[in-house]
């Protein structure tokens, strides 16, 4: 059975885009055509050439923003204020997740390459405000992405949290290397099973909610 390999977990880490909502609502498809129109705007880019950039910068610095503050010096605040004004009209609050959460035990947090203020929304829209101990943003991390090891440290530090009593849930498996390192259990979230699921990845899910359920 799964459940025992977390039964030492007490500190429960989740990122927020893909992780605690599904994929088909598609919230990255607004925020990725807001990065394009700020590249384009701010670099003079056409459509083509920021959207390469955007990807690129993702691919080699974590996110666009880690890209974009080293290469160029963007002001954050004002670039992911602009990226987040998104709509959420699609997300639906989930009960059974909130339940499959909130039974947890120990320390709850979120942790997304995302700033707080946008995570306080779209956990608003899921119904899942009230389950988590705390939420982090890429604020919290002196704006350093993950993967990077350094944006762990200090959010982890921040929290106070114990890795080898810790739990991992991402969509983006790049992103597991660093937990896993540290001693922690790590869960890939996403549709499908990575093609070649690296060895820092414990465990795959399609479905959140029905995986915790089955820890407690």
């Amino acid at each position: 059975m799964v459940a025992h390999r977390f039964s030492h977990v007490r500190h429960w880490v989740f990122d927020l885009d893909n992780t605690l909502y599904p994929p088909e609502v598609r919230l990255f498809d607004q925020i990725e055509r807001k990065m394009n129109a700020f590249v384009m705007r701010e670099l003079g880019l056409d459509a083509a050439a920021a959207d390469r950039l955007r990807h690129g910068y993702w691919r080699d610095h974590g996110t666009t923003l880690a890209g974009l503050m080293e290469r160029h010096g963007t002001d954050p605040w004002p670039y992911l204020r602009e990226v987040h004004d998104i709509s959420l009209d699609h997300v639906a609050p989930d009960p059974a997740l909130a339940e499959s959460i909130g039974a947890l035990p120990g320390r709850r947090i979120v942790y997304t390459n995302g700033d707080g203020e946008y995570a306080a929304r779209v956990l608003e829209a899921r119904g899942l405000s009230k389950v988590f101990d705390a939420v982090y943003g890429i604020e919290h991390a002196n704006w350093r992405p993950k993967p990077e090891q350094a944006a762990f440290d200090l959010v982890f530090a921040a929290d106070r949290l114990e890795p080898k009593t810790a739990a991992m849930f991402e969509d983006d498996v790049r992103n597991l290397a660093v937990p896993h390192a540290l001693g922690m259990r790590t869960v890939h979230v996403a549709p499908e099973p990575h093609p070649e699921p690296p060895a820092h990845v414990h465990h795959h899910t399609a479905d959140l909610a029905a995986f915790l359920e089955r820890l407690t």
